[in-house]
């Protein structure tokens, strides 16, 4: 039976999501506008200007530690009605920012809520969700962060960074407001031995005409009560889910997306097409958005699997075809000392570059469009339903630390790469990759469209 209201809890957890969006996209606009700022104390060179852009998965890996200990002890509702004080207090922070190190406190702040948010809102919506719109709801996480970046970029062509803050402070105050009427998940309460709140939460989560009875019976039976003790981790059916979903989190980073994000403005720049910075940002954005609602659409129909291995072949031969770019229109690069590709793309042979400077900007569109679709929310799905309830909190911690860890190095170590592979080498490593991303998909990921919670657990039992 399907419910408004459990849209509407869905829409009130998803508000944090598009929160942690538009803390991602918030450096995009606010770094050129920071380089060249008149307070010498705020103004920020090269070197700090990427740390403003990466210190936010920093605090998001700490972030997700916090949640999945908070997750446990104080249940999915109140840690996302937490997690909204350090997104205010961080924009806060960087709105009232003497200095350098304000703004990197600030956006520290930000990204420690964004890592309790990345982690407690998928666990969420699976756990209030029926089987049937479990996809889709859950996609609409990754719908809410790329929603929210591409806001961050549409506001900054029009507001100054202070400003920008204040209006990133707004769905994080939203969401704390909202959350305040919706129910705890019934897992969580039949798991604290509350069966009659379980019960009034499945009556709002699920209309009056329900089954409630029937569905608190069958939760009951996949909930076990002891705590989690270090030794069942040798489990198979803990510790292979938590393998899955670490390997998930690192291969959707290693495919290059936040590298290719990070430079999507100097690629269009650099392929003659006469597009202002920010507005290629924005173009790459509603891409995403565009692919990610598709995908959300159409994943409870499709499967979840079907879809990363499209998404992993569109990916591979994109990043293909950006090595081939790069390799026919770089073709002295290795003898070239600065590895600044881009330096090195303005003094490539003349002709090739306009000539093929379509291929840049097609393949950033398809690798784009391909991530959306698969790789994008398909990964923050799988592992809000493959975990047992107990391990839940502990495991999510693991993938959410390992997908920030492995953001943080590849947005930051991208230069060294090119310097170290040249630029084609390292797209067609990112290539390599969403190959391997689609091997292991076939191998090991298991399809959970259409079941319950606790039968994807039996599956691993």
């Amino acid at each position: 039976v399907q419910n408004k209201k459990l849209y509407l809890a869905t829409f009130a957890a998803v508000l944090g999501p598009l929160s942690f969006g538009f803390v991602l996209g918030y450096s995009s606009p606010v770094i050129p506008e920071l380089r060249k700022i008149n307070d010498p104390k705020l103004r920020l060179d090269s070197n700090q200007a990427s740390w403003f852009g990466s210190v936010v998965t920093l605090g998001a890996a700490a972030g997700g530690i916090l949640g999945g200990y908070l997750v446990d002890k104080v249940g999915r509702k109140l840690s996302l009605m937490l997690c909204s004080i350090p997104y205010v207090f961080g924009y806060l922070v960087i709105i009232s920012a003497q200095n350098v190190w304000m703004l990197y406190f600030g956006r520290m702040l930000s990204g420690l809520a964004s890592g309790i948010t990345s982690l407690v809102v998928p666990v969420y919506i699976s756990e209030i969700s029926h089987p049937k719109v479990r996809g889709m709801l859950g996609s609409c996480v990754q719908l809410m962060v790329v929603t929210g970046i591409l806001g961050a970029y549409v506001a900054g062509i029009a507001l100054r960074w202070q400003w920008l803050a204040v209006l990133g402070s707004v769905p994080p105050c939203m969401m704390l407001l909202l959350m305040s009427f919706m129910p705890e998940t019934p897992r969580v309460l039949l798991s604290r031995n509350e069966r009659s709140k379980a019960t009034a939460a499945l009556r709002f989560l699920r209309g009056p005409q329900a089954d409630h009875e029937w569905e608190c019976e069958q939760i009951e039976a996949g909930v076990q009560e002891e705590e989690l003790k270090l030794s069942e981790f040798k489990n198979p059916s803990i510790y292979r889910p938590l393998l899955i979903g670490v390997a998930l989190m690192f291969f959707q980073q290693v495919t290059g997306i936040n590298a290719v994000m990070f430079y999507a403005e100097t690629i269009f720049e650099d392929a003659d097409f006469k597009v202002i910075g920010v507005m290629a940002s924005v173009v790459v954005g509603s891409i995403q958005v565009c692919f990610t609602a598709v995908a959300a659409l159409i994943i409870d129909k499709t499967g979840r699997k079907v879809l990363l291995y499209i998404s992993g072949i569109i990916m591979a031969l994109s990043t293909a075809l950006f090595g081939l770019y790069f390799k026919v229109v770089l073709p002295n690069q290795n003898n070239s000392s600065n590895p600044d590709v881009w330096f090195t793309l303005n003094s490539a042979s003349p002709g090739t570059e306009s000539s093929m400077s379509w291929l840049a900007v097609v393949s950033l569109g398809l690798f784009v469009a391909g991530f959306a679709l698969g790789w994008g929310p398909i990964p923050w799905l799988v592992i809000s339903e493959i975990f047992p309830l107990k391990a839940r909190g502990i495991s999510s911690a693991a993938c959410v630390l390992t997908n920030w860890i492995m953001a943080f190095l590849v947005t930051k170590e991208f230069q060294d790469f090119l310097a170290f592979l040249t630029s084609y080498g390292t797209f067609w490593l990112f290539s390599a990759f969403c190959c391997l991303n689609v091997t292991f998909t076939a191998l090991y990921v298991p399809e959970t469209k259409g079941q319950t919670l606790e039968q994807i657990e039996a599956y691993f039992r």
